[in-house]
């Protein structure tokens, strides 16, 4: 497990290659002049984001062009007064380019040299997405989620792990949790706190993720932490208590799983939400023949995986505050639904509570608050 808690910068696919260090400013008359190439002219196997420069040894460049396949240009610059070259642009998989370099020795010398050089052709490429997305404000429920594409093998954890750097404003720490070989989760001990703000680069291009995986592109994301927005739907009572901040602004009466199909006791995160909804029983092997539905429903808010939702149901509402009538979900009026689903957001927090049905499963939706922090940090990797 890697506890994350402000990033150190890395280079990516998107950011300068390092530079090869050169001393001082000015060329030095104490042997000949020479180009230094890094990688080396031949390799056929140099990454794409690892050191790609060249150093002037008793000389300054007067010119440095690099150019791919194609003959187009790289964008990259001189520096360290013409003691240093390097590219400014990622490089592609598998490409070949070619570096022309020209310097003048401490001497007046002139002195034009060349490198050819191949980056690697990864056996396996993995497209890392991801949730949230850059720009959204969800709620404090909400866990980062990363998933490596089925295309390719599963990566090394570790190295996983490591490629993805998570900082925040305020600092919290944080820990990684795989769900599977392809899937994992990082959040913190307790719920976020309002405003925070995340910043999220997923770092693969150009790395070696283990099994002969590489990433296929970067990520990255700017995500904020919204009000603290948590239902707590009692099933004994009832009814679900609606707080923002800490303030009680709703308690409204609900239905929610009769005892054949009771909801899930637990901590739910919101995952998204439709103005209309087809809620069809036959999707989770209920048949209509067998008391299944297959109903259109105003408001529907998912919690789960598991066909959990909060949704209007006009029909339930002289059952509503009085028992538990649904197949799982959490009944409201019409008048109540539309109020909780223009409040609601992603990754707010929904409690259920004193359900006859056992607990919501960790890996079902964003069940993640279901695991013990000491389970959560103790590792499964």
């Amino acid at each position: 497990m890697v506890a994350l808690l402000v990033a150190g910068c890395g280079t990516g696919a998107g950011g300068d290659a390092r530079t090869p260090t050169s001393g001082g400013s000015e060329p030095s008359s104490s042997g000949p002049p020479a180009i230094e190439f890094t990688p080396k002219s031949g390799v056929s196997s140099a990454s794409p984001v690892g050191e790609i420069g060249a150093r002037a040894k008793n000389a300054k460049f007067t010119e440095v062009v690099m150019t791919n396949a194609s003959g187009e240009k790289v964008e990259s610059s001189l520096k360290n007064n013409g003691r240093s070259w390097s590219v400014q642009e990622p490089l592609g998989y598998g490409k070949t380019y070619e570096v022309v370099a020209k310097a003048t020795g401490a001497n007046g010398e002139k002195l034009t040299e060349s490198s050819r050089f191949t980056t690697l052709t990864p056996e396996n490429l993995t497209h890392v997405s991801m949730n949230p997305l850059d720009g959204q404000t969800v709620g404090v429920g909400q866990p980062l989620a990363f998933y490596f594409s089925e295309d390719a093998p599963a990566p090394v954890r570790e190295r996983a792990e490591k490629a993805i750097d998570i900082s925040t404003d305020p600092q919290v720490r944080g820990e990684f949790y795989w769900f599977d070989d392809r899937e994992v989760h990082w959040r913190p001990k307790e719920y976020w706190e309002p405003g925070t703000e995340i910043t999220i680069d997923v770092n693969v291009y150009g790395k070696n993720l283990g099994n002969g995986v590489y990433g296929e592109s970067d990520r990255h994301a700017t995500v904020k932490i919204g009000d603290e927005v948590i239902l707590r739907a009692d099933a004994a009572s009832h009814r679900m208590k609606v707080t923002v901040n800490g303030e009680v602004k709703r308690t409204i009466p609900v239905s929610l799983g009769r005892p054949s199909y009771p909801s899930h006791n637990g901590t739910h995160v919101v995952m998204r939400k439709h103005d209309t909804y087809m809620m069809d029983s036959t999707t989770y092997g209920l048949g209509l023949d067998e008391g299944g539905y297959r109903t259109e429903v105003e408001w529907a808010v998912r919690i789960s995986n598991g066909g959990e939702f909060l949704h209007a149901a006009p029909w339930s509402v002289g059952d509503q505050g009085e028992r538990n009538v649904s197949h799982g979900c959490i009944n409201m009026s019409t008048a109540d639904a539309k109020w909780v689903y223009d409040l609601i957001k992603k990754g707010d927090v929904v409690e259920v509570t004193n359900s006859k049905g056992g607990e919501l499963a960790s890996w079902d939706g964003f069940g993640d608050w279901q695991v013990p922090w000491s389970e959560w940090t103790s590792g499964n990797s």
